[in-house]
């Protein structure tokens, strides 16, 4: 009986989840074709407050690791430069749709290339950090840094630390 109530469960989240999608409000009548919720450009305030809250967070979490790995004095320094080196990059503005639209499709791929150079450079300068800041680090304090970045996904855990 218990193998049975799987696909039942399943069912009714499937069930749940179409109704749900179906009962959102469609366009305002007279609005243009397409012009419902995901056809709105990002609300530049909601953006903000979210860059706020993501900032914050990982000032909680980088204060939790420092504490966790009872840095010397001789690994201060080092520490400021990963933290610094770890700050995510400033947002550029979102590019509006009607713009991204005007693009023929190699001016579009030349456009996200260039965005995927960037990323890449962000990369480069944190993973760079990161190694600095790892060879200063001993043997106990590598193992709480392994154990408390860069596995989100370990059975049972979240994103961020233990």
């Amino acid at each position: 009986m218990r193998a049975n109530i799987r696909p039942v469960m399943l069912a009714a989240a499937l069930a749940v989840s179409t109704l749900t999608a179906l009962a959102q409000p469609g366009p305002a009548p007279g609005a243009a074709p397409g012009a419902g919720p995901a056809a709105s450009q990002p609300n530049p305030e909601r953006r903000a407050h979210l860059q706020e809250r993501m900032k914050e967070h990982l000032q909680q979490r980088a204060a939790a690791l420092k504490a966790r790995l009872k840095l010397n004095p001789e690994q201060e320094g080092a520490w400021n430069t990963y933290i610094e080196a770890m700050k995510p990059p400033a947002q550029p503005p979102l590019p509006k749709r009607a713009e991204i639209d005007k693009l023929s499709t190699p001016e579009r791929l030349d456009r996200m290339r260039e965005l995927r150079k960037q990323r890449e450079a962000e990369f480069d300068k944190r993973d760079t950090a990161t190694r600095a800041f790892y060879g200063t680090l001993n043997a106990d304090q590598k193992k709480i840094f392994d154990d408390n970045t860069g596995r989100p996904f370990r059975e049972g855990r979240q994103w961020g630390l233990r």
